[in-house]
């Protein structure tokens, strides 16, 4: 018999930042990497956005690309003892609504999955936190000596998600018709399309116009805000953008 599923983006959906920015912190701690490109490159966007004058994804990016610099050629041990050292520091700093949901499906015996843009190591410490069944994340890949070699498996955009839901459909005979899929971002939006009952999670305005456009997704979501400790559910067709 096939099984219900619940995906789960991580960042900006469960966790309320970006577990890479909580790392990049770690980074600068452990002198792993010049604070100089925190200030010269990093802290420029994150400002702009902070400001609300430029854009996240702007920001996001120019912390991956360091991340990235950072970890060529460092030996993977490392990595994992900061994911776990911000797990364990961090992974409480969630979304009432998304923790909520995630014990309300794994109460009604579905599955738990988390689809994450983070790095693996990031989002299987989360996931372990939060008694996940599976999880799949950006793979930064190592050599036979553990080291990484600074080339990556991306899993923050559309077309990767869509292609791990379809890898965790033929592992686990899930039904997507009944399934269930939260996220923030674009990168989200093939998820919102293949299950059956979508979240948009504090959605991006270019997440939002993308569901307006798309008639099939508008009438099947929910969008759900969430501000200090209350939680709103809107309707698609009634939001104006302003």
């Amino acid at each position: 018999m096939a099984r219900i599923a619940a995906f789960f983006d991580i960042d900006g959906t469960i966790y309320r930042e970006g577990l890479i920015t909580e790392t990049f912190k770690k980074f600068i701690t452990y002198e792993l990497v010049d604070q100089q490109k925190w200030f010269d490159e990093v802290r420029p966007a994150y400002m702009k956005w902070d400001h609300r004058v430029g854009e996240y994804d702007d920001y996001l990016m120019k912390m991956t690309r360091i991340y990235m610099d950072t970890i060529k050629n460092l030996s993977s041990i490392h990595i994992k003892h900061i994911a776990k050292r911000v797990i364990e520091q961090k992974g409480d700093r969630v979304y009432t609504f998304t923790r909520d949901e995630i014990a309300r499906h794994k109460e009604a015996g579905h599955l738990v999955i988390a689809i994450s843009g983070s790095p693996y190591e990031l989002v299987s410490e989360m996931a372990k936190k939060h008694g996940f069944d599976d999880c799949m994340g950006t793979v930064y890949k190592v050599d036979e000596d553990g080291n990484y070699t600074g080339e990556i498996i991306p899993m923050w955009d559309s077309r990767s998600k869509l292609q791990a839901i379809e890898t965790l459909c033929k592992r686990y005979d899930i039904d997507l018709s009944q399934s269930y899929a939260y996220g923030d971002t674009c990168g989200d939006f093939t998820m919102f399309e293949k299950v059956g009952h979508p979240y948009a999670m504090n959605p991006t305005r270019e997440l939002l116009g993308k569901i307006k456009e798309n008639e099939e997704v508008k009438n099947k979501i929910k969008i759900i805000v969430e501000r200090k400790d209350v939680v709103y559910e809107m309707d698609v067709d009634h939001l104006k953008l302003r």
